[in-house]
């Protein structure tokens, strides 16, 4: 079962605000009857101010009155409608081990899907403008070693996210009338050649 959201603060506003029996609090905030009890003598939670869990659309007003009239009922945790939202994709940690890898894939990206947009690439792989413009300029600090590799294979991105960058911008492309851009097997392996 899904907890409240703050357990211990929605049960000191269930205790104070409501009949509800210390099990089905404890049942419902994750927490044991004796720790419930324990915060309703005020020796646990003392400075914890309660939270609404009816105004947070976690339980409704129907929902503790059904309970409340049968003390062997359980509260059940409103589905919420909206769940919380996860960080865009973008900019994002990379561990120091997998950084000198980014000029690589960078590489690759530039190298194999020259429709993508640096932008896109941004996106992809959590770089900046700058050092795109440096690896695709040779102006980057250790352009001499780099070499383009996969970046599904380094692990900076997944293949679900490149083919959907890909598929964009060749749709942007389409969209404008332009051509798409063709890498020839020898391209796609010069690496591998050499």
């Amino acid at each position: 079962m899904t907890l409240p959201l703050m357990p211990k603060a929605t049960a000191v506003w269930l205790i104070e605000k409501t009949g509800l029996t210390f099990t089905q609090i404890a049942e419902f905030c994750g927490m044991h009857p004796l720790e419930v009890q324990a915060i309703a003598d005020g020796e646990v939670a003392a400075g914890i101010n309660g939270y609404d869990p009816v105004k947070n659309h976690q339980l409704s007003e129907a929902e503790i009155k059904r309970c409340e009239a049968n003390p062997d009922a359980k509260l059940k945790i409103l589905s919420s409608g909206s769940p919380v939202k996860r960080r865009a994709k973008g900019a994002r940690y990379t561990p120091v081990a997998r950084r000198n890898d980014r000029p690589d894939a960078i590489a690759f990206i530039l190298r194999q899907f020259p429709q993508l947009t640096e932008a896109q690439i941004v996106k992809l792989l959590g770089t900046t403008k700058d050092t795109i413009i440096k690896v695709r300029d040779r102006q980057h600090w250790n352009s001499a070693n780099i070499k383009p590799r996969d970046p599904v294979i380094l692990g900076l991105c997944t293949q679900m996210d490149l083919n959907a960058a890909v598929s964009a911008a060749n749709d942007r492309l389409a969209r404008e009338g332009h051509t798409l851009p063709v890498v020839s097997a020898f391209d796609a392996h010069e690496d591998e050649v050499l």
